[in-house]
C-alpha cells in the first residue's frame, strides 16, 4: 500500500495499515518536519495566526501541517515503532502495477492512499476571480473579502482540526450579519 501525505492524516492511515498491509510506502512532497516540544494553546493559537496572516494577504494558506509539524503523538509514535515512516519523495508516475519515480525505481502497489488532507480545492470559483496577485483568495475569517457572501469554510485558518472548531460557528454569524445587513429583495 502506498500512502500518500504528510500530514495527520498520513500517519493515522500508516500506523493503522503497518503490520497488516504486506507493506506499506510512505511518500510526501516535501520531507516532513516532527517536533517534540510541547504543543500547547500558545503554539496552537501562534499556528492558527501564521495561515490567518497569509489568507488576510490574499496568499494561499500553506500546509496545515507545514506550520505546525508533526508531534510525536501516540499515533505517529506507533507508526514510528512499526517501522512505517520510512518517507520517500513523491513518485512520478503511477504505472500498471504500482508507482514509479524519476530515477527509474518502480514500487508494487495494490492500492494507493491519497491521504493529503486540508488542501484546499477552489478551481470551480475562478468564474468569480477571487484569487489575489499572489495566488490566494483573501478571507477575513472564513468571508472573502471580494465576494462577502461567500464563506470559505476549510480554507486558511479553518483548513485544521484546531481552526474548523471555531469556523462553522463563524459562518453562520457571517451569514445571519450579511443578511440581515441586506436590503430585502422585492417579491417576483
Amino acid at each position: 500500500v502506498v500512502v500518500v501525505g504528510g500530514g495527520a492524516s498520513a500517519m493515522h492511515v500508516l500506523s493503522e495499515i503497518a503490520g497488516i498491509a504486506a507493506a506499506t510506502t510512505w511518500v510526501t512532497r516535501r520531507p516532513p518536519v516532527f517536533r517534540d516540544d510541547d504543543f500547547g494553546e500558545d503554539a496552537r493559537r501562534a499556528a492558527v495566526a501564521l495561515v490567518e496572516e497569509r489568507v488576510r494577504a490574499g496568499l494561499p494558506p500553506g500546509s496545515v501541517v507545514g506550520i505546525t509539524g508533526l508531534g510525536y503523538t501516540p499515533v505517529v509514535s506507533e507508526a514510528l515503532a512499526k517501522g512505517a515512516l520510512d518517507r520517500l519523495p513523491m513518485f512520478q508516475r503511477i504505472t500498471a502495477d504500482g508507482v514509479a519515480w524519476a530515477d527509474g525505481r518502480r514500487q508494487r502497489a495494490d492500492t494507493i492512499i491519497w491521504a493529503t488532507g486540508f488542501r484546499s480545492a477552489l478551481d470551480h470559483l475562478a468564474p468569480l476571480r477571487l484569487r489575489e496577485p499572489g495566488g490566494g483568495i483573501k478571507v477575513d475569517g472564513t468571508q472573502v473579502v471580494r465576494e462577502p457572501a461567500l464563506q470559505l469554510v476549510g480554507y486558511g485558518p479553518s483548513a485544521s482540526t484546531i481552526g474548523a472548531n471555531r469556523a462553522g460557528r463563524e459562518a453562520a454569524r457571517n451569514v445571519r450579519a450579511y443578511l440581515t445587513a441586506r436590503p430585502a429583495r422585492p417579491a417576483a
